[in-house]
C-alpha cells in the first residue's frame, strides 16, 4: 500500500481531477477503512491548520465513527457512556439487512469530509474522488434497498459523532490556534516567544487543556509535579539541565540528530505527531491482514489515547508556563546557540511529543503485547531509512528523547511527560470494546 500513499500525495499536490483507482473488485470494510486513513494521513500532511493538538482531535472523532460503524457488525461494545459525555446512538433495524463495507464507507466518507474537510482545493478534490470511487465499488451487486438502508446508518453514525463533538471546545479553531489577545506572563522562567512571526507572539491553543476530554475525566487527570524551580545560577538543578542540552547540542553524533529529525513531524512536513502513530499502527494491522473490528477497536483507542493526551499535556504546559531552552540559552549560556530543531511557539513543561509517545505506546501495547519487534517505516518517502524497534517503549522513549536532541525540551519535561503519556493511555486502554 505504499505507493497507494505515495499515489494520494502526488493526488493532492498536483490537485488531479481523475477517478482514484483504489480497487478492482469490491473491497471489504477493513480496506475501505485502511484507504481513508491513508487518505487523512495525506490530507493532515497538506493543510496547515492541522497542528497537532487540532489533529489529534480529528483523529479520534474519526476513530470514534469508525468504531461504531463497525460495532455492529463485529458484536463490538458501543462507546456510548464510557466516552465523556457521549450518549447512544443510531441502531439498526431489528431484521434488516445491512452491508458493513457500505456502512463503514459512507460513515468514514461523513467523517473525513466534516473533521478534515478545512483542506484545500486540491485535498478536496482528492476526497471526493475518494468518495466516489469507494462508494461505487463498494456497492457493487448490493441490492438498492440493503445499500440505502446501509449508507443511511453510516451517515447516521457519522452525524451523532458529530453532534457530539461540537461542544468539546476544539470544535472552532480561530487564527491557526493562536489568540488574538493573549497577555504574556513576566515572572522569571516563563515562557516566551521563540519565532520572530507575529502571529507566534502569543502561544498556541492556551486553552486547549480546558477542552473535554474523551476517556480520561478531565484535562487535569494525569497531573504532574512542578518542573525544577527556575534559577540561572550555575550548579542548580535548572541550570543543569539547560546545560546538557547545550551540551549536548554541540556533541550531537549522526545517529542523534537523525532521531530529533526522524521524530520532528513538523506540520505541514508530516502527519503530525499523532499521524506518526497512527501510521505505525496502519502499517501493522495491514501487515497482519487485520479485520475491520480489530482495526476500529485499535485506531479508536489510539486517536482517543492521543487527544486525551494533547489536552492533558496542554493542560499542564500552560499551569507551568516554562520557559524554553532556546530562550534560556541564549539568556544565560551562549547567546548564540543555534539548535537543529526549531522550537514550536508554546511553553516547555511537559513534552508533548513525550506524553502522547507515552500514551500511544501504552495502547498499542496493550493491544499487540509486550516486546512487540516492529518497523516504523514513516518517513521513507522523505528519505529516512526504516527504524527497527524491540518495542513500542523503545519507539517512545526514542520519540521523547529526540527532543533534547533537537534542543526543544528539558529532560524533566521528557521524562514526567512519558509518566503522563503512559497514565493517560491508561484510560484508553480500559474502555470495554468486547461484549
Amino acid at each position: 500500500m505504499n505507493r497507494f500513499r505515495q499515489f494520494l500525495a502526488v493526488l493532492i499536490l498536483i490537485g488531479a481531477p481523475a477517478t482514484v483507482a483504489v480497487a478492482q473488485e469490491r473491497p471489504a470494510a477493513d480496506q475501505i477503512l485502511h484507504n481513508w486513513y491513508r487518505m487523512v494521513l495525506e490530507l493532515v500532511r497538506h493543510t496547515p491548520t492541522y497542528s497537532p493538538p487540532v489533529a489529534s482531535r480529528a483523529f479520534a472523532y474519526l476513530g470514534v465513527i469508525a468504531y461504531e460503524a463497525a460495532a455492529g457488525g463485529a458484536d463490538l461494545v458501543s462507546l456510548s457512556g464510557q466516552l465523556n459525555g457521549f450518549e447512544p446512538g443510531p441502531v439498526r433495524e431489528t431484521g434488516a439487512a445491512y452491508d458493513e463495507a457500505i456502512i463503514m464507507q459512507a460513515a468514514m466518507a461523513f467523517a473525513v469530509r466534516n473533521f478534515f474537510g478545512n483542506t484545500g482545493p486540491t485535498g478536496q478534490r482528492a476526497m471526493k474522488a475518494m468518495e466516489a470511487q469507494l462508494s461505487q465499488v463498494s456497492a457493487a451487486g448490493v441490492p438498492d434497498a440493503i445499500a440505502a438502508r446501509s449508507v443511511e446508518f453510516g451517515e447516521a453514525i457519522g452525524a451523532h459523532v458529530l453532534d457530539w463533538s461540537q461542544d468539546d471546545g476544539g470544535a472552532v479553531v480561530e487564527n491557526m490556534g493562536f489568540p488574538f489577545d493573549h497577555a504574556l506572563n513576566s515572572r522569571p522562567g516563563a515562557w516566551a516567544p521563540t519565532s520572530l512571526v507575529a502571529q507566534q507572539q502569543a502561544p498556541l491553543l492556551p486553552r486547549w487543556g480546558e477542552n473535554r476530554s474523551f476517556a480520561m475525566p478531565t484535562g487535569a487527570s494525569c497531573p504532574l509535579p512542578a518542573p525544577p524551580a527556575y534559577s540561572e545560577k550555575a550548579g542548580s538543578d535548572f541550570h543543569a539541565e539547560a546545560l546538557e542540552v547545550y551540551e549536548t547540542a554541540k556533541t550531537l553524533t549522526p545517529e542523534q540528530a537523525t532521531i530529533a529529525r526522524f521524530w520532528s513531524d513538523d506540520p505541514m512536513l508530516s502527519p503530525t505527531p499523532p499521524g506518526h502513530w497512527i501510521s505505525i499502527a496502519m502499517d501493522i494491522l495491514q501487515d497482519r491482514k487485520a479485520d475491520a473490528g480489530e482495526r476500529a477497536d485499535l485506531l479508536a483507542r489510539l486517536g482517543v489515547a492521543m487527544a486525551d493526551a494533547f489536552i492533558g499535556c496542554w493542560h499542564a504546559k500552560y499551569e507551568f508556563d516554562l520557559i524554553r531552552p532556546v530562550t534560556y540559552i541564549r539568556r544565560v549560556i551562549d547567546p548564540n546557540w543555534q539548535p537543529i530543531l526549531i522550537t514550536p511557539p508554546f511553553p516547555e513543561y511537559p513534552s508533548g511529543h513525550s506524553t502522547q509517545s507515552g500514551a500511544a505506546a501504552a495502547v498499542l501495547t496493550a493491544h499487540f503485547g509486550e516486546d512487540f519487534a516492529f518497523e516504523d517505516a514513516t518517513h521513507v518517502d522523505e528519505g529516512f531509512d526504516p527504524r527497527r524497534f524491540s518495542d513500542f517503549w523503545a519507539a517512545a522513549e526514542e520519540a521523547a528523547m529526540s527532543r533534547l536532541y533537537g534542543g526543544i525540551h528539558f529532560r524533566a519535561a521528557i521524562e514526567r511527560g512519558l509518566d503522563q503519556g503512559r497514565c493517560i493511555g491508561a484510560h484508553a486502554t480500559a474502555l470495554k470494546t468486547v461484549q
